[in-house]
């Protein structure tokens, strides 16, 4: 059973039907590269940096990238006891403690 599996799987990677990495790698690299020398529009970075640290009561915040979890991200919890601001690893936005003193 098992050697009938990998001989399909092997006959379906061998056959024409399939894309060819280095064709798909291309039509990724020319995507980038077009998208790259638009300079009219900000780079998704550039955007994330213009909104401003976030602040937070607490020492530490949970980020979920956005409030509908279907356009966030995997909850990430970011410790807030550094001065500088703290920042999430999936989207970039910046959080930093509201000292109340």
């Amino acid at each position: 059973m098992a050697s009938s599996v990998l001989r399909s799987l092997t006959r379906f990677a061998s056959s024409k039907n399939t894309r060819s990495f280095s064709l798909v790698s291309s039509q990724i690299s020319n995507h980038t590269a077009k998208w790259m020398q638009d300079t009219s529009k900000k780079s998704p970075m550039e955007l994330i940096n213009e909104v401003p640290p976030i602040k937070v009561e607490g020492r530490i915040v949970a980020c979920e990238g956005d409030t509908n979890p279907a356009l966030g991200h995997p909850i990430e919890f970011i410790c807030l006891d550094l001065a500088e601001p703290a920042v999430c690893k999936y989207c970039g936005l910046r959080y930093v403690q509201d000292h109340h003193h």
